[in-house]
């Protein structure tokens, strides 16, 4: 995990957005296990209390649950239930300052689109 901080959000917070993109983008998956608190505390160099705290809140939504002995895993569902609830948040937060931002742009949904084409291609590419 990566290790620098923001200080706009609590790092138990960071910790637990870092898990639930590693389960969106795929590198954790359904029935997996979570790095344990303690290497991950190592890792980062934060304080287990920390990571706990991260862990405990994903499980308290159902992301996540804890097997007696055997660790933290990722439960079946839990990548469908975060990408409607990122969605939502998006949607809800994120999408009004975009489309103002457009807007007051003057973009059209065409330029927008062949842009996105064009960043795809030269990624896929290797060109940026």
């Amino acid at each position: 995990m990566d290790q620098d901080w923001s200080d706009g959000q609590p790092i138990y917070r960071q910790l637990q957005d870092r898990v639930v993109a590693m389960i969106l983008d795929g590198s954790l998956g359904e029935g997996d296990p979570l790095p344990s608190v303690r290497t991950v505390a190592a890792e980062t160099r934060v304080n287990p209390l920390t990571v706990l705290k991260a862990y405990q809140q994903l499980a308290d939504a159902g992301i996540v649950e804890s097997r007696r002995g055997l660790g933290m895993f990722v439960n079946a569902g839990a990548k469908a239930k975060l990408a409607d609830g990122e969605r939502e948040r998006f949607l809800r937060d994120e999408w009004p300052r975009i489309r103002a931002t457009i807007e007051r742009l003057g973009l059209s949904a065409n330029e927008l689109l062949a842009e996105s084409t064009s960043a795809s291609n030269k990624t896929k590419t290797g060109r940026r």
